[in-house]
């Protein structure tokens, strides 16, 4: 078998200990922190005595030598390993909540004088310039309203996908909640009809048979539907020959409940004949 790598990356206070439980528990022989410059000799040891999947979380902590790791990952990838990049990302509120919360130190903070707020949103702007390349290269996964077991979930998915094919994840979501940052395009659907003032609709969601049943009737959701369809189907084609692994797609209506969930199922349905479809509910997700 060739050999796998998962390189897990992105900001401090992410979320990446979770991700690389979420790969160590299917499976994955893990490693967190390594030194770029190691990378090379890492992988060719773990190849030969601990199999062919291989997780490896690399972050601002090896601030000096991130450079390296584009590149090595291609020539990686030039020697026939299959290579998958993720990169976890959270707004600065976020990021700044967690560090509260937990009272951690920024690994870029000098010392714990710098842990003031505006010190910290300084410091969290820093990290995100010196992995701005290596978020350009992954698939990333914004993590700022979702629970640990969503990113678990959402990790554990993205790697049961084919190497080398083109991934589309379809993901609905409540603009009132923000919209999500990992979106490649994000389509607004609120416009439509909305089940939620139809009273015998309004608890359920647009997983149920009566939401999908009232929103089939309606003609600008299908003409929206149709549209989307159209913009998708015309690009697609050339992001892939671009080489991009992930394409994620966002619809977002009020309250991420009926019309997003609708057309999430309904799209991922339309493109899976012709490539990998995932579908993320994130606020039904997080029930």
């Amino acid at each position: 078998m060739a050999l796998e790598i998962v390189v897990i990356t992105g900001m401090s206070g992410s979320g990446k200990s979770v991700a690389l439980h979420a790969l160590e528990d299917a499976g994955y022989y893990c490693v967190d922190n390594l030194p770029p410059e190691l990378l090379p000799a890492f992988v060719a040891l773990e190849h030969k005595h601990h199999g062919n999947r291989v997780a490896i979380a690399v972050d601002v902590r090896s601030a000096t030598s991130l450079h390296q790791v584009p590149q090595e990952l291609s020539r990686l990838r030039s020697q026939g390993v299959a290579v998958k990049s993720l990169f976890l990302d959270a707004t600065i509120d976020t990021l700044v909540r967690r560090f509260s919360e937990t009272r951690r130190r920024h690994p870029l903070s000098h010392d714990d004088l710098q842990q003031g707020r505006r010190a910290l949103v300084q410091i969290i702007e820093l990290e995100r310039e010196l992995l701005a390349e290596l978020r350009e290269q992954s698939h990333v996964i914004d993590t700022s309203t979702i629970r640990a077991s969503q990113l678990q979930s959402y990790v554990k998915g993205l790697m049961s996908t084919a190497q080398g094919q083109l991934t589309l994840v379809f993901q609905s979501f409540a603009f009132k909640r923000g919209i999500p940052m990992d979106a490649d395009y994000v389509f607004d659907v609120r416009m439509l009809p909305n089940p939620h003032y139809e009273a015998a609709l309004r608890d359920l969601t647009g997983l149920d048979q009566p939401v999908a049943d009232f929103l089939d009737l309606q003609p600008d959701v299908a003409l929206m539907r149709a549209h989307i369809e159209q913009f998708l189907a015309h690009w697609l084609d050339m992001l892939d020959r671009n080489h991009r692994s992930y394409v994620t797609v966002a619809i977002g209506c009020t309250g991420g409940q009926h019309r997003s969930v609708y057309l999430v199922e309904r799209l991922a349905q339309a493109f899976s004949d012709r490539w990998t479809a995932l579908k993320r509910h994130r606020e039904l997700d997080g029930r």
